[in-house]
């Protein structure tokens, strides 16, 4: 029933309804209905709308009111006349829906729950989704429904739902091979075409969108040398070789453009491309040159050459580290390959493989865009090294699906032509060589009787054809098996190989999976189906050509009809590969569901088209089973003049569309009969486009500009056969709550367990964050668990219900079933029979990153993930029993992490160089005892408020605030701790002041103290009753779920004792405590009586002494360290670190202990009394370097989940010192984290610090494990010549064994006037005795690491030797070298000269920047933490001082020895 309203507007601020509307004007009308509105006269998308209310506004009768931004875009007139429709949720039902977010990090788990959270939902152009209490924004882009782009439409359970980012992670590698320098058919050099052509365009159209993507572009280029043998290179060009399977030695060269950069203005960045093109090939090709030295000559390798697979592993190795470096900004990676080739590309196989496997696992969107002409064959094309020298050995090719393809061609006209060369002429040679060789060489490559003579003009070429990329003969193998065996998958399909008579059987294969339809076999007699094509996905018999045929071995040619020379395999070929389906994988499927589905229902992509001329009568094919397949539908529109080559050409609207497992005609033209559900087309990313020589492909802009995320649905499924033939099953059985009453037996505190329901969808959260896709579309009856091969479920009898829930997931060929029977949860696990072979290839490259001097030499390993190894039971328990201890996370669970260091707030020196654009950079001051105390206060505040979430007594607020460390039942909040009456400033005083150091202050309290103070004499029993007093007492925190009675903290308590007892210094009140401790009568707040009397913020209780009468309301505490540890988080609060011995034993360690005032103005380095173990130790003895704790992550309770998470803090705080804390989580939202991380990080501001995110591998130098290949550190050396002034050594005249001491202590020097503070981070130290130190600058932007050699390692220390390196392995780094660090900076130092190892100018500093600093974490208070300007400058200047430009090292040199000159003078 159609009825007419009157349509007015109103704003989001008016009502946040989309649509208003009465209820009695329209009889019928229920909430959730989905109504259909527009004018009736105008032929524009009508507007669908769901009644989410319908109460009755009061606007008016027969009025609808829709919000005023919709009716813009749907262009209803206010006041107009609209008809209103109640319209069948099935005839607008979505296809697939794109929406699009930026500026934040969803993972896939939040996709899942979205996409739920939208079912049975309207959505229309442009419509902004909240989830997750704003958490997750998003909006929507686009919408398909029965082939066609509409405006508005229904989500149902489905539609498919992709997720599009504006704001990702892109690699951008422009190819810089031989064609870059020449012309193309306008005229321009292709690198013009690539950088002022297509990255113009690119990012044009990023600032159109508003896509900020972080940026990283990298030139790349192979350089072959023309050698025979490794004794023809000098010595210092034999580090990086590496040789070729034809025995060619080349080396890699990759210069970094630009480095994890998001600028809103890209026109610098274009113009600093085409500077590094000026002398790029100069560069590279004579890199190696020296004077008076013979090298072998140099040549940039071409195209199809170069290193294409290199480069894309490379990005790999970056992307799927995602979860360690994680980002809250950006969601999605992208890996862009910019080429001047035609997309073939010679590779070798093992490493395809590899590649293959890892982009497809880890999801990473692979684009490749050719900005040479489109050959007249299908690409990308992968041309396999042929490593068999026989004459007659025929190359392999493979199609990577796996690749985007995109050829970028500018708009230009060519006056007098309108033609476009598809091929590049050859250059002219003479006549003469050609004939000599048919002359010669005719016996050789072919016998006469197998010559095709030219004059014959009846040969039928494409029967030629046919039979050459048709599968070999197979004697009396029958039609009916070859249909059982397309069926099969993997290497079960080998056990019939060998049964078969001929050799040929046993085979590679040009590309995995090939199948030809079988009217192929039929139309030319009986034929072998390759058995070989189901063997595996990755290329044949084994790969990397280890399989049947034994490594690297081909089968020599056999004769099969003349006039063919044959191998036994079936090749593919390139000029019409439209006749050839594969067996579809999951591999195959993993990315379709991003692509919509066109108007005959198969999946396209919108940048292939078939150029015809406009007026041109659409084609028309008959199918086998008499569909139509019309080849132009819905008229004809225009596309974008600028992938067209400049000439608008008519297409249909979805492009060329062909129903899968159409034959294009055989030899005989017998149509096929491809089964197609479980077939696919061999080219192009979706497999149901077909190629046809016509096929247009212009410029991928949508996938360039938001890119897609892995689809969350795929819908391959294995079929029973292969289930049963090729995977191994498993099954265990999750009861959650049998798990959780055990735990919550053995737990000492409560916590409200997970509901199985709530399990069981963590469970499939779960494994979607680790990349697994959600099975949709298969028939659940198919996915029974094969009796024979495992034991039936133990859950459902064969007489038992349909469950009552059932997930199919899979990632690679590992599938996995979750299936839900009341409360069992039962996780059925498929994995392959025949794994993939581990493969670990090493690569050795030449990078120069951004600021660098030369081309560094690196190294990286490409290893692929053994997916069906990863240990989802212990996971699943882990999500089951909400993160116990007894489940923690292991580094093999892949868990999310984000790390942070909390440094000091304000710096007047970084004010001051932001302001002065003259100042000098080394003007940082030694923090004053002041500023030390100051940030110790701050940290215990945040500690107190902010991580464990109780409060002071004398900030009391009202309300309790729910706590991200710990659930508690009851109020957090501590009882006012009732003080004297005194002076409100001199209270404020004791309270804040945390360190104060003697009994300076008891003059202050004297005044207003009615009380006496505690004798100096007082008996233990007597303090204990002084803390205990209502008033005066120490003050208690509230007792808690977790808490026992009369807990107090202990920095506190010293104070305390400071305050109220006469002439009461630091060091009496820690023993007084200690004392107590060892009396039994205080403890430890979690009951534990090993632990010590930490000073800092650890809470300790007093215990009930045997005449107390009070007993009966005593609470005990805990009696698990373990769980109170994971409740609470309790740090040593320390005083600064000095490097010289102390008078008083061990002194240096406590709070507020300034050293002696002799030394107190002289530099540490030149001081007598050095600490020999300074540069070891790290921290108290018996305390670890970090500690863990749980953390409740979704303080606002925005999530639809229970979310949890756990933080890694460091023991020990020193205010002198950057603190490290680190959260993780598996179970918690990108963006609710983000938001916790960020409110602490406004807090510390208030607290006098600031928190700043840091990277996994602050150095990435290529010996860590998880480096990045592309990045390193700038090696900035020590220039000590002018600072000897005629001595032998720096430091002679002081004791030899302190010169290392003293060294170092120098150093650290140099640094802290620079603004550098020490930072203890884990990933530093590499082996047990190598002391590298890291620094970390106050604002957070960059780091330094100070290589020292250990000591005992220096005796009779030579220089080192630079041993023989063989080209084809890694470097030997020389065993006298101690420090990793220490030998990347001899290698960077020999870069360029001969007179490298010389131990002296080995001295220096590694560099390097920090690239998470986020614009979340950017606040007004810091304007130089990722100030570009200020970064370059603090480089610069470090590096004029480090090379004593004006003297500066020297006169900071003089001024040390001139104070140590006056300090003696004053002392004798």
């Amino acid at each position: 029933m159609m009825k007419s309203f009157k349509l007015i507007v109103h704003q989001s601020s008016f009502s946040a309804e989309d649509l208003i509307i009465n209820l009695k004007d329209y009889p019928g009308l229920k909430e959730k209905d989905i109504v259909e509105i527009y004018h009736p006269e105008n032929d524009y998308p009508r507007l669908l709308l769901q009644v989410t209310k319908v109460d009755s506004p009061g606007r008016g009768r027969d009025t609808i009111s829709v919000e005023h931004s919709i009716a813009t875009t749907f262009q209803l007139r206010t006041f107009a006349d609209v008809y209103v429709n109640i319209v069948n949720v099935a005839d607008v039902a979505l296809d697939s829906v794109e929406l699009t977010f930026k500026d934040q990090y969803m993972g896939r788990s939040e996709m899942w729950r979205l996409k739920n959270h939208l079912v049975s939902t309207c959505v229309y152009l442009n419509k902004k989704i909240e989830y997750c209490g704003g958490a997750i924004r998003c909006q929507v882009y686009e919408m398909w429904s029965q082939g066609d782009r509409v405006a508005c439409g229904v989500i149902t359970e489905d539609t498919k739902i992709v997720f599009r980012s504006s704001t990702s992670m892109v690699y951008l590698f422009i190819q810089m091979s031989s064609e870059m320098w020449d012309f193309d058919i306008h005229g321009d050099l292709y690198f013009e075409k690539a950088v002022n052509g297509f990255l113009a365009d690119l990012f044009t159209k990023w600032k159109k969108n508003g896509s900020n993507h972080e940026v990283t572009i990298v030139l790349f280029s192979r350089t072959f040398y023309k050698a025979k043998s490794l004794e023809e290179f000098p010595q210092h060009m034999k580090e990086c070789l590496q040789k070729d399977y034809r025995g060619r030695f080349y080396e890699d060269f990759y210069r970094v453009a630009v480095q994890n950069d998001r600028y809103e203005d890209w026109s610098n960045v274009l113009l600093q491309l085409r500077r590094l093109f000026t002398d790029y090939q100069k560069i590279v090709l004579q890199y190696h040159e020296r004077p008076n030295m013979e090298i072998p000559t140099a040549i940039n390798s071409t195209a199809a050459q170069g290193n294409f697979l290199e480069v894309l592993n490379m990005s790999l190795n970056v992307f799927e580290k995602h979860y360690l470096d994680r980002c809250f900004e950006r969601t999605g990676q992208l890996s862009v390959v910019i080429t001047p080739g035609v997309g073939v590309f010679e590779v070798d196989r093992e490493l395809t493989n590899v590649t293959k496997q890892r982009i497809i696992d880890n999801g990473v969107g692979s684009d490749l865009v050719c900005v040479g002409e489109q050959p007249l064959h299908a690409v990308p094309l992968l041309k396999f090294h042929n490593k068999d020298s026989n004459l007659n050995s025929i190359d392999d090719y493979s199609m990577p699906h796996w690749i985007n393809l995109s050829f970028y061609s500018t708009n230009k006209k060519v006056a007098y032509s309108n033609f476009i060369p598809r091929i590049k002429l050859p250059p002219r040679k003479s006549q003469e060589p050609l004939k000599k060789m048919y002359e010669d060489d005719k016996g050789k490559l072919l016998k006469d009787d197998d010559y095709m003579h030219n004059s014959d003009l009846l040969f039928d070429y494409d029967a030629y054809d046919a039979q050459v990329f048709q599968l070999p003969l197979a004697h009396g193998t029958c039609v009916q098996r070859v249909r059982q065996r397309t069926k099969k998958t993997s290497v079960a399909g080998l056990e019939t190989c060998r049964k078969s008579p001929p050799v040929s059987a046993i085979r590679k294969m040009s590309d995995p999976d090939i199948h030809h339809s079988l009217s192929d076999i039929f139309s030319n007699g009986s034929k072998y189906s390759d058995s070989g094509t189901d063997c595996t996905d990755w290329g044949g018999g084994g790969a990397g050509g280890g399989g049947a045929t034994g490594a690297g071995g081909r089968l020599s040619p056999r004769a099969t009809h003349k006039p063919v020379k044959r191998t036994g395999r079936a090749l593919i070929n390139p000029f019409d590969p439209s006749h050839v389906t594969v067996k579809l994988t999951s591999n195959r499927r993993r990315w379709t569901h991003i692509f919509p589905k066109g108007p005959t229902g198969v999946l396209i992509q919108q940048h292939h088209y078939q150029a015809r001329p406009a007026g041109e009568a659409s084609r028309e094919r008959e199918t086998n089973d008499n569909t139509v397949t019309t080849y132009n539908h819905n008229g004809v529109c225009q596309v974008d003049g600028n992938v067209m080559s400049g000439r608008k050409r008519m297409i249909s609207a979805s492009g060329a569309l062909a129903v899968l497992g159409t034959s294009l005609g055989t030899s005989l033209g017998t149509p096929s009969t491809t089964n197609n559900a479980s077939l696919a087309l061999l080219w192009g990313a979706t497999g149901e486009q077909e190629w046809t020589p016509a096929l247009t492909t212009g410029v991928d802009w949508k996938s360039l500009t938001i890119p897609a995320c892995l689809p969350i649905t795929t819908d391959y499924f294995p079929d029973k056969r292969s289930l049963q033939n090729d995977y191994l099953v498993s099954d265990y059985n999750l009861l959650p709550d049998d798990v959780n009453a055990d735990f919550a037996r053995n737990r000492a505190i409560y916590k409200e367990p997970l509901k199985t329901n709530e399990v069981f969808k963590e469970l499939v959260s779960q494994r979607l964050a680790q990349g697994f896709q959600l099975i949709v579309g298969v028939n659940e009856s198919a996915v029974t668990t094969p009796g024979t091969h495992a034991p039936p479920s133990r859950v459902a009898p064969t007489t038992a219900p349909v469950p009552a829930k059932c997930y199919l997931l899979s990632i690679g060929r590992v599938f996995h079933k979750l299936t839900l029977v009341g409360s069992t949860i039962t996780v059925t696990r498929y994995r392959p029979r025949h794994p993939y072979p581990p493969f670990n290839i090493h690569y050795r490259y030449r990078f120069h990153a951004p600021y660098h001097d030369t081309y560094e030499v690196s190294w990286v390993s490409f290893t692929t993930e053994k997916l069906e190894n990863y240990n989802w039971n212990y996971m699943d328990h882990y999500i089951c029993t909400r993160g116990d201890t007894d489940f923690a996370l292991v580094e093999s669970s892949k868990y999310w992490r984000f790390r942070t260091l909390l440094l000091p707030l304000n710096n007047p020196a970084t004010k001051q160089i932001l302001e002065d654009e003259t100042t000098h950079c080394d003007i940082y001051l030694t923090p004053t005892r002041q500023d030390l105390d100051n940030l110790t206060e701050g940290f215990l505040k945040m500690t107190e408020s902010y991580f464990n979430k109780v409060k002071r007594p004398n900030k009391q607020r009202g309300g309790s605030s729910s706590s991200p460390f710990r659930e508690r039942i009851g109020s957090t909040r501590l009882p006012d701790r009732p003080r004297l009456r005194i002076d409100m400033a001199v209270a404020k005083t004791v309270l804040e002041r945390t360190q104060s150091q003697t009994g300076e202050m008891d003059d202050g309290y004297d005044d207003g103290v009615i009380e006496p103070k505690l004798k100096a004499n007082a008996s233990l029993a007597e303090i204990i009753e002084r803390m205990r007093h209502p008033t005066l007492g120490v003050g208690f925190l509230q007792q808690t779920v977790s808490l026992p009675s009369h807990t107090f903290v202990s920095v506190y308590a010293i104070q305390w004792l400071q305050a109220n007892m006469e002439n009461m210094t630091y060091e009496k009140a820690t023993s007084i405590m200690e004392k107590l401790l060892q009396e039994k009568m205080i403890c430890h707040a979690s009951g534990d009586t090993l632990k010590r009397y930490v000073v800092g913020y650890y809470m300790y209780h007093i215990l009930p002494q045997k005449k107390d009468k009070e007993l009966h309301d005593y609470v005990k505490p805990l009696g698990d360290l373990q769980s109170f540890e994971n409740e609470w988080m309790e740090v040593e609060v320390l005083g600064e670190r000095s490097p010289l011995l102390e008078e008083s034993s061990g002194g240096m360690d406590i709070v507020g202990c300034a050293p002696t005032a002799d030394w107190r103005s002289i530099p540490a380095f030149l001081c007598d009394n050095i600490d020999p173990s300074y540069m070891q130790h790290h921290g108290s003895d018996d305390m670890p370097l970090y500690k863990n704790t749980h953390l409740d992550i979704d303080v606002s309770n925005k999530s639809d989940r229970i979310e949890w998470g756990h933080a890694r803090y460091q023991a020990t705080f020193r205010p002198d010192q950057a603190y490290e804390m680190c959260i993780q989580w598996a179970v918690a939202s990108g963006n609710i984290v983000s938001e916790l991380i960020v409110g602490w990080a406004r807090k510390a501001q208030t607290c006098r610090h600031q928190m700043v995110p840091i990277p996994a591998d602050p150095l990435a130098l290529p010996f860590t494990e998880k480096s990045d290949p592309l990045r390193g550190p700038i090696y900035v050396p020590l220039n000590e010549e002018p600072l000897l002034r005629g001595k032998s050594a720096l430091f002679e005249g002081f004791p030899e064994e302190t010169w290392l001491e003293r060294l170092f202590l120098f150093q650290e020097a140099i640094v802290g006037r620079f603004g550098f503070i020490k930072c203890t981070v884990e990933s530093t130290s590499h082996a047990a005795g190598v002391g590298d130190h890291l620094y970390v600058h106050v604002t957070g932007n960059m780091f330094i690491l100070i290589p020292t050699t250990v000591k005992t390692q220096q005796k009779g220390r030579t220089k080192p030797v630079n041993k023989l390196i063989n080209a084809d392995r890694y470097p030997v780094i020389s065993d006298v070298v101690p420090s990793p660090h220490e030998a990347y900076i001899t290698r960077s130092v020999s870069g360029k000269n001969k007179d490298d190892y010389d131990s002296s100018r080995r001295m220096g500093f590694l560099w390097s920047w920090n690239h998470m600093i986020s614009k979340k974490l950017k606040f007004s208070q810091t304007p130089a933490t990722g100030d570009e300007g200020f970064q370059m400058r603090m480089l610069r200047d470090f590096k004029h001082f480090c090379a004593n430009q004006e003297q500066r090292l020297s006169q900071f040199w003089d001024q040390c020895w001139e104070l140590r000159e006056k300090a003696i003078g004053i002392s004798c």
